[in-house]
Order: structure tokens, then sequence, then C-alpha cells
């Protein structure tokens, strides 16, 4: 097989799994363990790459996932190189084409590489403070749009059907503002300089406000992020691309930053893509309101190649696991995408998906 090169990153992971060694005090037998984790099966290829997609900006999303790729090739034995693509399409092409060996995808760039290339699989299904389902959401810097006044520190959730308002300590989604505190989840963030993080504001609004006005999606490969809201548009006879000024920002943080600045009256992302910007701007949470929010949709995958190794997909997801169980390693995924645990990914769970893109026309990844 031969090496492969291009988008790498949690294959890594078994370097973690090689680190932890065994309980065995001795040096000695240290040293066999840790020889003995390194041996690479024969199948394996030489190299590995992964792929991710910016759920922030580009430059910064590669600087978060470099510890983790630092720690992944340790002794790993196969070298791994891990690299941000400038959108959904770009990832869904290396994967299809076989280019890349592994990637992190939204539940669309996923069926869309799945359905067009046939030769990946869903390997990993990501968790989020116990759940596998997520949603976009809605957000203006009009006030205007809402029934009612927004209500600091408040979320948008989905419950029998509805659209509710609850405190944004019992969202399942971690809002802007939220930070962990001894007894856990607070409203006490701040940046690093020490500025309070306004508490996230939301009302309920309807989202046919957005017809003739200017809307930051993030790409039209985005599940949360254009896929989800657009057939919302259309249920309510809003045309997403005529009916509306589309803004295609790349990004869910540069979608909020849209919104932020004024570029754009409503943006859309994942929920809460807010904490995105917290740092450089601490009042986002006051000035980008939720007004609204999408169905549920399935949450993120790792997919893999379907040729790969057996044993090595076992390992990869094995290994993401392992890291997730350390503090060290939860804290690097909760800074690329926010995973708190993982699970066997169900290709049944993405139907939901295909049947949005088929009521949509979308079948193939933009051009």
């Amino acid at each position: 097989m031969k090496p492969r090169k291009i988008l790498a990153a949690c294959a890594a992971l078994g370097l973690v799994v090689a680190a932890c060694g065994s309980d065995d005090d001795s040096s000695d037998s240290a040293t066999d363990t840790t020889d003995d984790m390194a041996e690479v099966p024969e199948d394996w290829p030489e190299s590995i790459v992964f792929g991710f997609v910016p759920s922030q900006e580009q430059e910064s999303l590669q600087d978060d996932i470099q510890p983790f790729i630092d720690v992944l090739e340790e002794g790993h034995g196969i070298e791994v190189e891990g690299i941000v693509t400038t959108d959904y399409t770009g990832l869904v092409t290396a994967m299809g084409s076989g280019t890349a060996d592994l990637g992190a995808f939204g539940p669309f760039g996923y069926v869309l590489g799945k359905d067009n290339f046939g030769n990946i699989e869903a390997l990993i299904q990501s968790i989020r403070f116990g759940s596998a389902t997520y949603h976009g959401q809605w957000f203006t810097n009009d006030p205007s749009i809402c029934a009612e006044p927004p209500v600091e520190a408040t979320a948008l959730e989905n419950q029998d059907g509805e659209i509710v308002q609850v405190p944004a300590l019992e969202a399942v989604a971690l809002q802007v503002g939220v930070a962990f505190g001894d007894d856990g989840p607070e409203m006490t963030d701040t940046t690093e300089d020490g500025t309070p993080v306004s508490p996230g504001s939301s009302c309920i609004g309807d989202i046919s406000s957005v017809a003739g006005e200017e809307v930051a999606f993030v790409s039209e490969s985005s599940t949360s992020g254009y896929i989800f809201p657009a057939l919302e548009l259309i249920e309510l006879g809003i045309d997403p691309q005529t009916d509306v000024t589309p803004i295609f920002a790349g990004s869910h943080d540069a979608a909020v930053t849209a919104v932020y600045n004024g570029d754009a009256k409503f943006g859309l992302s994942f929920d809460d893509a807010r904490r995105n910007i917290r740092d450089e701007q601490p009042d986002v949470g006051e000035n980008v309101i939720v007004f609204s929010i999408t169905r549920e949709i399935p949450n993120d995958v790792v997919a893999a190649r379907s040729d790969l190794p057996e044993s090595l997909k076992t390992a990869v997801y094995d290994s993401v696991e392992a890291v997730l169980a350390t503090d060290e390693g939860a804290a690097i995924f909760d800074e690329i995408y926010g995973w708190t645990d993982i699970q066997p990914a169900n290709e049944a769970d993405f139907d939901i998906v295909r049947e949005a893109a088929a009521e949509l026309g979308i079948t193939e990844p933009p051009g």
C-alpha cells in the first residue's frame, strides 16, 4: 500500500495508547512494552492522512490540531500529517479520490462523500455532553425581530417538537459565557486577560423575517450552516438563493463575525459557535442573538477509507476513545470540535441528512 500524505491528525491517536504503556515499574519491562506497542502490522500503510474542515478560522484550527498530531506521532510507527482543508468539498474530494485516509466530517459532507464515491465509511460519531445530535442556530444583530425581548443567559432547545427557551446552563451545547468551575458549568467565563464574557442572549423569533435580507451561511456543504436552514426556508416558501442575499462565510465563526460586525443581519452556525470569537469579542453574546434553531441533526463523524485494514480502523477508534478519557486529550478535543465522548457510527442515522439534501437537489459536492 502506498504511503498517504495530505490530511491527517486523529489516526496518530495510537501514540497515546502506546505512551500509556504498562503499569509495570520496571524499566526493562516498560521498554519492552513500548517496543511491542510501537510495532506496526505489515498491512498498515507507512503514513496516514487525516483531514479536518474548518469549524473556525482555518489557521486557528490548524494550530489547535497540532498538539494532537504531536502526541500521536511520538512512536506510533506511522507518519501522520494533519491539515485543514479550505472547505467541506476539499475533504470530500480528497477522501473520495483516496488522497486522504481519514477525515473529520460534518454529517452532510460525509453523506456527499459516501454517496458519490462509495469508498468511505463512517467510523466514529461524536457525542457532546451525552447527545449524539445537535442543531443549527439562527442569530441576528436586530432584537426587534424577537417576539419578546431577548433574555440573557438563555438558549434554545428542541423539546417535544417545539422550540423552547431554557437557561444557558441547562442547554446541551456549551453556550457562550459558560465556563467550568469547581462545581461544574457556571456563567463566569472570561477572556485570557480576565475580561468577562457576556452571557448569551436568546429569544423566539420568526425565521421568515430573513426574507429580503443578507444571511451569512457557512458553506453550501454545511449541514447546520446551510442545508437544514435552507430546507426550513423552502418549507416557508422562501428561496434560500433568490429570496435572501446569501453570504457564504466559509466557517462557523466567520458567519458569527459577519453578523457581529453588521455585514449581515442574520446568520447560521452550529450551537453555540459564538464561543469561537468570545476571546476577541467578549460581548458577542449580547450583540449576536439566537432567535431560532433547526431540527436535530446527527453529530459529525470521523470517516475512513473502506480499504484501510480493519485493525487500523479499530486502532483509530480505540485510540480516540483513550485520548478522550484523559484530561489533556479531552481538552484537545474540546478545543477542536467540542467532543466529550464517541460511539460507533451507524449509517442509518444519516438518512435524515440524505433526505434533506435530496429535497434541496444537492447530490454532489458544489463545483
